[in-house]
């Protein structure tokens, strides 16, 4: 297929270039192409959008032209053509001068498995997708912007986010204080994270009876001890139904100013991406 520009955002026709299992729960997917050349983006929790091929299809079927119509051009193709659109987030993005530009995207593998979850448990290395991704650095789906006055980051993401939460902090200059929680399904998928700032990072290991957004995160931020802040600034990211629970308490307990809390539902529980759409 071909590229068309819409700045700032374009498609990129990739493949797999290899995959790696990060935990029981998490695998990564590394993507070549061409077209990487023109992805630019400053990282942190850079969203994208992935299309992927349906059962027996070699490409996924996707309007070959990014204009004001390709959204609806999409949604008109049928079921069993048109391709399966998922949101992710960047995880890494390198560019050697004398490789190939290569992209990766963390996968969690849930249970029941959704059409991602079981493409990404079988991906190798030539199975063909398209991206929908960014051709300026700092654009739009870019959500962590803490104001320059931050004097401390707080961050919440359940597995879902880890890999923008592993962007943000690799993005964060030495001396900068954070207080992390990451929440995940199984002690399995508890990674090492790199970053430069002052950071204390706590991985919540959920039960396996519990649900995914259990109370947890919330019991978790009550009973933290928080350093002294005049003007913190927080980025909280998972199941919806968990966002908004922790978004309160932020604003109504803890006293942050709510134009300084970035809240972002990555999913709902009993819900679809397909159907989150329809409510929109």
């Amino acid at each position: 297929m071909t590229t068309a520009v819409a700045a700032p955002f374009r498609f990129f026709s990739l493949q797999v270039v290899r995959t790696r299992r990060l935990g029981p729960s998490l695998v990564r997917v590394t993507f070549v192409g061409e077209d990487l050349q023109y992805f630019f983006s400053d990282g942190r929790d850079q969203s994208l959008s992935l299309f992927l091929p349906q059962p027996g299809q070699s490409e996924p079927a996707v309007p070959y032209e990014l204009d004001d119509g390709w959204w609806q051009a999409w949604r008109e193709l049928p079921d069993d053509v048109r391709a399966v659109m998922r949101s992710y987030t960047l995880r890494a993005l390198r560019r050697g001068p004398d490789e190939p530009y290569e992209i990766d995207i963390d996968f969690v593998l849930h249970t029941p498995a959704g059409p991602a979850s079981r493409w990404a448990s079988k991906a190798a290395a030539g199975d063909r997708v398209v991206l929908l991704g960014p051709a300026i650095a700092d654009n739009r789906a870019i959500r962590f912007r803490p104001p320059a006055d931050t004097d401390l980051t707080l961050i919440w993401g359940d597995e879902t986010a880890v890999p923008a939460v592993s962007a943000i902090l690799e993005s964060l200059p030495a001396g900068t204080r954070a207080r992390v929680w990451l929440e995940v399904h199984d002690a399995g998928d508890i990674q090492d994270l790199t970053t430069e700032a002052d950071a204390e990072i706590t991985w919540l290991v959920r039960e396996a009876s519990d649900v995914e957004g259990s109370p947890m995160a919330l019991d978790a931020l009550r009973t933290a001890q928080l350093p002294p802040a005049e003007h913190p600034y927080a980025w909280i990211a998972g199941e919806s139904g968990c966002v908004k629970q922790l978004r309160r308490h932020l604003v109504g307990e803890r006293g942050i100013d709510r134009r300084r809390v970035t809240f972002v539902g990555y999913w709902r529980r009993g819900l679809s991406e397909e159907q989150l759409r329809e409510q929109e």
